[in-house]
């Protein structure tokens, strides 16, 4: 096969691959929603918490309100923002709400009441509803942030706001969610309390989404002194396909010149790199340390290409 073709062929899986991540991602979302969000009475900050208050205004299904929601926003990113807004934040953006209405189907069929499905002794246990809507919605952000996509919503104001304003990103989001939480206080019966739990669930959103990236995205920095560190270089080089950097060092109780060899590793490959050194019984001191940014060149791969990329900061 040519190489532009295999290019192309790699292309098409990588697309279909990241279609699925995006669909089953948000998916899970939607019972985030449906399940823990909804049923709560709980308004997080979200595009799925104003559809909500828009629901117990109106009697809309909250699928529809969603739907209509972000293709308003859609709208509006693409003459506002252009064509920068990536096709990512389109599809995930669109996809939450059949999954809703699936949902609704399947508790109309089956005779299933959200707001019954979990039993306490003692009346609704909010907690449990706010802690389980946060864990599962921000585990499926870092999901799709990983693959350079978003749940769309509250994002896209984000985006908006920020061209115009030149207001930090992550001030907007924490503003927009802050307003749609205030917009709890027009649900009538709702208590302070609800409302101000909705704050914490939405301080607690952004705190648990970067503790999930962290882990998924986890890089190491490496170094490594050794007398056999071109052994170590020809594997991380030749087998890893990462890049090092040797430093020539002097050891202060030997007074012995020695290389320290140096590399930022996934945890897949670090776990592959201790192997190599314990089966070939390689003398060496190691230390290792996660990473929280790079920037510059780093070579990104999968197990059958690689391709280099420039300038592009990698958050962990």
């Amino acid at each position: 096969m040519a190489p532009e073709n295999t290019k192309i062929v790699r292309k098409k899986g990588k697309l279909l691959k990241e279609i699925i991540i995006m669909t089953v991602a948000m998916g899970i979302a939607a019972v985030a929603v449906h399940y823990f969000m909804q049923p709560s009475g709980l308004i997080v900050g979200s595009i799925s918490g104003l559809s909500i208050v828009i629901y117990r205004l109106t009697g809309i299904p909250v699928s529809a309100i969603t739907f209509v929601i972000n293709l308003i926003l859609l709208v509006l990113a693409y003459f506002l923002i252009g064509k920068e807004f990536g096709l990512k934040t389109v599809y995930t953006a669109l996809i939450l709400s059949p999954w809703l209405a699936l949902l609704e189907w399947i508790d109309g069929r089956f005779g299933i009441d959200p707001a019954q499905l979990f039993n306490f002794p003692n009346g609704t246990d909010y907690w449990f509803y706010l802690l389980g809507f946060v864990l599962i919605l921000s585990g499926t952000q870092a999901i799709l942030f990983n693959i350079n996509a978003s749940t769309g919503g509250l994002d896209i104001i984000a985006k908006i706001v920020n061209k115009y304003l030149h207001i930090d990103i992550g001030t907007s989001v924490t503003v927009a969610g802050a307003i749609i939480c205030c917009s709890a206080f027009f649900i009538p019966g709702n208590s302070l309390y609800l409302v101000l739990l909705g704050f914490v669930g939405t301080f607690i959103n952004g705190i648990v989404v970067d503790y999930f990236s962290a882990g998924i995205n986890a890089k190491k920095r490496v170094c490594i002194i050794s007398p056999e560190h071109e052994k170590i270089r020809d594997y991380m080089v030749n087998q890893l396909k990462r890049g090092c950097t040797l430093y020539p060092v002097k050891g202060g109780y030997s007074q012995d010149d020695k290389v320290e060899l140096q590399a930022i590793l996934t945890n897949e490959e670090f776990a592959k790199l201790m192997e190599m050194i314990k089966d070939q019984d390689i003398h060496a001191f190691i230390t290792a340390g996660r990473v929280s940014e790079v920037y510059g060149l780093w070579l990104r791969h999968s197990k059958k290409h690689s391709e280099l990329d420039y300038n592009r900061p990698i958050n962990i």
